[in-house]
């Protein structure tokens, strides 16, 4: 009864990511398909914890539905985007995406004509578990993350911080007449430059 349960949890989770993924890159409206992608982060999140990775669904949710998806949002609506633009360089590149689309298709074709025949794909990745069943989730992940994998880890920092100067860079907006803060010139202040002493007789003032 649990195994039927957790199947058709499965197939559930499964085709709402399929939908949301489609309609991310289908969508008119940039903003949905932000909300679309966030819909995505969640039921792969579940597929996750179907799988026994408590830890990768909990940062998934975390990470890129409270953090990611929450930057593209506010990228998308501060950006002043051409849809028009965006049609034409969609027809564009229209036959280069179809092509890596029907590779793609092909690709899970193969996965799944493999399993069919009775190849189990998942052996090695199942192995692996049941050898590391005394640890926890967290810890085996651990392990193999800054150990094995330590520098790509390091590299995909990297990456994210470049992509995170790109968005800052792409919403900058210079406007006429707003006062901008000068860090140079306040560090070059001097006490001579930024204090005046003046003497001023009793009874008179300052003009």
């Amino acid at each position: 009864m649990a195994e039927n349960i957790a199947n058709l949890m499965f197939y559930i989770f499964s085709l709402i990511t399929i939908f949301s993924a489609l309609m991310v890159i289908s969508s008119k409206n940039p903003v949905h398909s932000v909300l679309f992608l966030i819909l995505a982060f969640f039921n792969a999140a579940g597929l996750f914890v179907l799988l026994g990775a408590e830890y990768i669904a909990m940062t998934l949710v975390i990470v890129y539905v409270g953090a990611v998806a929450v930057l593209f949002l506010f990228v998308v609506m501060m950006l002043n985007i051409n849809f028009s633009e965006m049609r034409d360089g969609f027809l564009r590149y229209l036959p280069l995406g179809g092509a890596v689309a029907v590779t793609i298709f092909a690709e899970f074709v193969f996965v799944f004509s493999s399993s069919l025949k009775g190849k189990n794909m998942l052996a090695p990745v199942k192995n692996a578990i049941a050898s590391s069943s005394e640890v926890t989730n967290t810890q085996a992940i651990g392990n193999i993350l800054y150990t094995n994998y330590a520098y790509p880890f390091q590299m995909a920092g990297i990456i994210l911080l470049i992509a995170m100067i790109g968005a800052i860079v792409l919403t900058k907006r210079d406007r006429i007449g707003v006062r901008k803060q000068n860090i140079a010139k306040q560090l070059a202040r001097t006490k001579e430059s930024g204090m005046e002493l003046v003497s001023v007789k009793s009874g008179e003032g300052i003009k």
